[in-house]
C-alpha cells in the first residue's frame, strides 16, 4: 500500500505496520495531505488484529523537516487551520494507537516532525541526527502537541529553552536528558530499529498496549488542551506580520527581520 500523492509510503510486513514520510525533494517536509495520510493510515489499522507494532520513519537521511513552507503561494492569504488540524489528528492517532509506535528518527527532525517523533512511544535516533523546534524562526509557536510532549519528557525549563531559542538538540543530548529513548550508530541504525521492532512485535500485545495507554494517560494529561491552545495561538500568529516576514526570509534564505510585537 502506498500514498504517493501525499508522499507517504505504507507497508504491512506481517504484524508490523510501517509508515514512511517519502518526500526527499522537500527533505521530507509534510503537507496537509501528508499529515492526513498518516492519521488515516493509523486509524485504518487500529482495529486490525494482525498488527502488533507500528514504525514511523522518513526516507533517505531525513526524518521530517516540518511543514512544507514552499507550498504557501500567498503569504497574505487568510490563515487556514487545515494543516494544524491534520497535524493534531496525526499526533492523536499515534498516541491512541492500540499498540506501541516506534519513532525512528533517521535524520533531522524539525518543526512538526519533532511532534510526530515525540508522540511515538519508543523514539530512537541515529547518532548524527538532531531535533529542532524551529517555529519561532518564522514567527510561530510549537504545535502538534509539542508544548505538552516536550515538557512532559524533560520539564518546563528545558522545554522553554528548546522552544524559545530554536536551538538544534543533538540526538545524543536528547537521549541523555530523556527526550527520546535511545540513539544508535548511523551504520547499523536500520538493524537496531528492526531488532527493537521485532522485540515489540513478539511480545505480549495486550500487555504492551495496555501499558502504553496507562503511561500516556498518566503523563500526557494536558495533550488535548495543548492541541487546542496551540491551534488557537498558531492561527493568531499566522495572521501577524512576523509570520509573513519569517516565511519570506526562509524562502529567500536570509535572516528574518522581525518587528517589535505588541503584547496585549
Amino acid at each position: 500500500m502506498s500514498n504517493d500523492l501525499a508522499g507517504i509510503d505504507v507497508t504491512v510486513d506481517g504484524n508490523v505496520l510501517r509508515i514512511t514520510v517519502n518526500r526527499p525533494s522537500r527533505m521530507n517536509a509534510v503537507t496537509t495531505e501528508s499529515l492526513d495520510a498518516i492519521a488515516s493510515t493509523l486509524n485504518h489499522y487500529r482495529d486490525d488484529s494482525a498488527i502488533r507494532v507500528a514504525v514511523l520513519t522518513g526516507s533517505g537521511r531525513t526524518f521530517c523537516t516540518g511543514a512544507d513552507l514552499s507550498s504557501i503561494e500567498e503569504i497574505s492569504d487568510p490563515p487556514s487551520p487545515a494543516t494544524i488540524d491534520a497535524a493534531n489528528r496525526s499526533v492523536t492517532e499515534i498516541i491512541t494507537f492500540p499498540h506501541p509506535v516506534i519513532g525512528a528518527i533517521n535524520g533531522p527532525a524539525a518543526g512538526v516532525g519533532v511532534s510526530l517523533a515525540l508522540a511515538c512511544d519508543l523514539t530512537v535516533a541515529t547518532e548524527s541526527s538532531y531535533l529542532l523546534l524551529a517555529f519561532t524562526k518564522i514567527g510561530l509557536m510549537p504545535d502538534g502537541g509539542a508544548t505538552a510532549l516536550v515538557a512532559a519528557s524533560i520539564g518546563r525549563a528545558r522545554a522553554l529553552r528548546m522552544a524559545l531559542l530554536a536551538e538544534r538538540l543533538p540526538a545524543a543530548t536528547a537521549a541523555d536528558i530523556g527526550l527520546i529513548a535511545a540513539t544508535y550508530p548511523d551504520d547499523n541504525f536500520a538493524e537496531s530499529v528492526e531488532a527493537l521492532t521485532r522485540q515489540i512485535a513478539d511480545g505480549p500485545a495486550h500487555a504492551l498496549g495496555t501499558t502504553k495507554s496507562a503511561i500516556n494517560a498518566a503523563t500526557l494529561t494536558e495533550i488535548h488542551n495543548a492541541l487546542e491552545r496551540e491551534r488557537s495561538g498558531q492561527l493568531e500568529l499566522i495572521s501577524e506580520p512576523d509570520f509573513s516576514e519569517g516565511v519570506q526570509a526562509f524562502l529567500e534564505k536570509r535572516p528574518a527581520a522581525f518587528g517589535r510585537a505588541t503584547i496585549a
